[in-house]
């Protein structure tokens, strides 16, 4: 499907919705111009106030935790809206992989209460071009897409390269990932002096992010933030 044909499609589903009585994504109750009934949407697991900073893992005081002390990462600070749980995770699944990509304006819609600081760009993890051959779209990108209006600031969507098409970094302990993404990314394009916020949909270990961090870094953003829907704990 051309992303012409995705747009339009996206279109024609956010219109119905907004129209007609619908099912709830997940439980199936009737809802109107909305995908979650009131019950799921309260099942969704906000983060906890009290994170680390830098990788938004929860901590007694929201002080900085002792991995990020001792190692800390490339990018600065990290931004979740979600813990990565039940029934989330079911929605970023069937998004990634049962091509539900209208989710991703959801996902967005809930994203744009992070921004609180001004940014320059908003940067979507990249996904190598046979990964994206395979699944048909870029979930990042189409989060970044729907997010940049949202919170008015430009998403820049060939930026960033994927260029080594990795192994899955499902489980891989944190050495095996760091390793498994080294030289994986390139940035095309000046960013000094730059804010910019790199956007994916979940955190897990924070090795992707770490490495597209790095590579931001040396293309001269000043600062760089991660943004995320959800973080796994």
């Amino acid at each position: 499907m051309s992303n012409l044909q995705q747009s339009a499609l996206n279109k024609c589903i956010k219109f119905v919705q907004s129209r007609l009585p619908q099912a709830c994504f997940l439980c199936g109750a009737r809802v109107t111009g909305t995908l979650l009934c009131a019950g799921c949407e309260d099942d969704l697991a906000h983060l906890p106030a009290a994170c680390c900073l830098q990788c938004a893992l929860p901590t007694p005081d929201g002080e900085i935790c002792g991995g990020c002390l001792k190692k800390p990462p490339a990018f600065d600070r990290t931004k979740a809206v979600f813990s990565y749980a039940f029934p989330l995770d079911s929605l970023v699944q069937q998004c990634k992989y049962a091509h539900a990509s209208h989710l991703t304006d959801f996902f967005a819609a809930h994203m744009a209460s992070l921004r609180a600081e001004p940014l320059d760009y908003l940067l979507p993890m990249p996904l190598h071009p046979a990964r994206l051959a395979q699944r048909g779209f870029n979930q990042a990108a189409e989060i970044a897409r729907r997010l940049s209006p949202r919170v008015g600031v430009p998403w820049l969507p060939d930026a960033c390269q994927r260029v080594r098409n990795t192994p899955s970094q499902a489980g891989l302990d944190l050495k095996t990932r760091q390793r498994n993404l080294r030289g994986a990314f390139t940035c095309g394009i000046n960013l000094s002096g730059k804010r910019v916020a790199l956007i994916d949909d979940v955190m897990t270990s924070g090795s992707s992010l770490d490495e597209l961090a790095r590579v931001v870094r040396k293309a001269g953003a000043s600062e760089i933030q991660a943004w995320v829907l959800a973080r796994t704990l």
